[in-house]
């Protein structure tokens, strides 16, 4: 009986034994035959690896063709770990390259390290150019570790003009990280930080290609497979005229104040002709620091047209004027005496001229900024109907320009001081005639009353791109002009604004703003500042028969006056829309 038992167990062994001896001759068939395709793929992806190389950028072009944003060629040097390495020898490669590049022997010699107990590549430079890529591959003969990568990078050929539109660009944050990589983006793509490259990032992203590279099972590399070709994004059409712009912004820079901005635009469109800021960003900063991933992008991005605000100051006697000739309670021919002063009775109001304009009608007041003769109208007027024109005009709501951070004027008259509790006295309905008191405005937002004042009422979205175009020339988007409200006033109104207007710049002071053949309409401002020198206003619309009629809106901080500081940069602004060469030689006396 024992016997037989041990004998069933061995034949149960034996059993089991065939069994798995099947099993694993029908796996292997089904490794080696039936899935053999699908083993020798994946065998294949397990030892190569694509090294990412990003597309060029589509290019930032303005309306007349200039190319203020563009890619240019760029190396990199990349580092493949090998077991054929020591101490020494890597030691010499970090001190050789070291020499070339201009970096610190040490910190390459840890980078190297790092990668060698990685096993995997790394890059150990940067946006170097062709002459030290010559240098590089002498050495490269004795150290077959290194390979050189083609890249491109964004270039910025006019630093810092209109640096406030085109924006710049930089590595990915970490808190942004998600949103990218769910994007099809890696890890070091380079991204738009502000401006248009960031507001338009989708539109101008290029197509990334790659290095292709075979690697042994512990990620060496083994040898270059090929490239894998890159696409350049679509590229970004501005309305900004580059002639005008660059009128704009030498103007700016060539006064003596720190901070200042002009922007213009078509009147009958709201196409941006010009956008220029002092200070501007040299953005080419910004490609050479985005390789360091330490580098902070905390920089002085003030975007004084949409987020500066400043009391409109004289400026906004277009608006007090408007209200006097709607409320009927003021005819154009009236006259008020202007001695220096206005007694309030609890207080003496100046004028900014001291030895006083004397009688001065309507057209008068606004063309020589008289204090005294808005300070009457003001008193017959009242504070309701000046607020009123005002926020008609749209001086209490954004402009809706597609930037981000654009700031809310503020017109503070007596509805807005009774929602709040308070009281409203004489005194700030004559402050409030003159633009001082507590009403602040952005420089874009006088842009479009003076814009609504060239066009008959009319009020345009402010817009700066005009179209994307891919790489074959079509057309992806393009945008047109939207209209956003509209105001009527009496013809009475517009024939007496206009000859008032007219008259700032040939009689007036706005002087430095006249220009023979071109109609210029415009008004000077000096706003009050309780923390240093006043500023200066010029707001204004020109025409020439023919072309398109344009608005303009400059500021200058502590530029103290309007005709002496804003109103030239207007002048040089205009002259370049129009094509005319500067042909008044007025004295510019400083005024109001």
């Amino acid at each position: 009986m024992e016997i037989f038992r041990n004998d069933e167990l061995v034949n149960k062994i034996y059993s089991l034994f065939y069994i798995i001896v099947i099993i694993f001759i029908i796996r292997l068939i089904d490794i080696q035959i039936i899935k053999y395709s699908y083993f020798y793929e994946l065998s294949e992806k397990n030892r190569t690896r694509v090294i990412p190389r990003n597309g060029p950028r589509g290019n930032i072009i303005t309306s007349d063709g200039i190319v203020v944003a563009r890619n240019k060629i760029s190396y990199s040097i990349m580092y493949f770990p090998s077991d054929t390495t020591n101490y020494d020898y890597l030691k010499k490669l970090s001190y050789l390259l070291s020499k070339i590049v201009g970096l610190n022997s040490e910190k390459l010699l840890t980078v190297i390290l790092q990668a060698q107990n990685t096993h995997k590549p790394i890059k150990l430079v940067d946006r170097i150019g062709l002459e030290i890529i010559k240098s590089v591959y002498e050495i490269k003969n004795i150290f077959p570790e290194l390979e050189i990568i083609e890249e491109n990078i964004r270039d910025y050929p006019f630093n810092n003009y209109l640096s406030h539109v085109i924006g710049y660009v930089g590595k990915i944050e970490e808190k942004d990280i998600r949103k990218y990589i769910l994007k099809g983006y890696s890890l070091d793509s380079i991204v738009g930080k502000n401006g248009v490259e960031l507001m338009y990032e989708d539109e101008l992203r290029g197509k990334n290609g790659g290095l292709f590279i075979e690697v042994d099972n512990r990620g060496r590399l083994v040898k270059v497979l090929g490239y894998e070709p890159w696409s350049k994004g679509n590229d970004v059409y501005l309305t900004v005229n580059w002639n005008v712009q660059k009128a704009a912004e030498d103007a700016l820079r060539k006064l003596p104040y720190k901070r200042g901005a002009a922007v213009a635009c078509e009147a009958d469109s709201g196409r941006i002709i010009a956008y220029a800021v002092k200070p501007g960003i040299d953005l080419n900063n910004f490609v050479l620091k985005s390789s360091d991933t330490s580098y902070s992008y905390n920089v002085d991005e003030f975007n004084i047209p949409i987020q500066g605000l400043y009391p409109p100051a004289s400026t906004f006697k277009i608006i007090t004027t408007i209200a006097a000739l709607e409320s009927q309670k003021i005819s154009k021919d009236r006259k008020f005496f202007c001695p220096g002063f206005y007694d309030a009775g609890s207080r003496v109001f100046k004028c900014w001229e001291k030895r006083g304009h004397g009688w001065v009608s309507m057209i008068d007041g606004l063309a020589k900024s008289c204090d005294v003769y808005y300070y009457n109208v003001a008193d017959i007027v009242g504070p309701y109907e000046i607020e009123n024109i005002a926020k008609r005009f749209r001086l209490d709501q954004k402009t809706g320009i597609d930037m981000p951070y654009e700031k809310t004027p503020i017109i503070f008259g007596p509805k807005k001081r009774i929602e709040t509790k308070g009281y409203w006295y004489r005194g700030d309905t004559l402050n409030m005639s003159i633009g001082q008191g507590e009403i602040v405005v952005t420089p874009i937002s006088m842009l479009l009353v003076i814009m609504a004042i060239a066009n008959g009422g009319k009020f345009y979205k402010p817009y700066y791109v005009e179209k994307i175009v891919d790489e074959r020339g079509n057309v992806l988007k393009e945008n047109y002009p939207i209209v956003t409200g509209s105001l009527t006033l009496k013809p009475h109104t517009w024939d007496v604004l206009y000859k008032a207007l007219r008259e700032v710049v040939i009689n007036g002071t706005g002087k430095a703003c006249d220009v023979n053949g071109i109609e210029v309409y415009g008004k000077t401002g000096t706003a009050q500042n309780p923390h240093g020198k006043d500023h200066a206003w010029f707001v204004a619309f020109a025409k020439k028969d023919g072309k398109k009629t344009i608005a303009v809106s400059v500021i200058i901080e502590h530029g103290e006056h309007g005709s002496s500081a804003a109103a030239p940069v207007a002048s040089k602004l205009i002259q370049a829309y129009y094509n005319v060469r500067e042909n008044n030689s007025i004295k510019m006396e400083i005024i109001e």
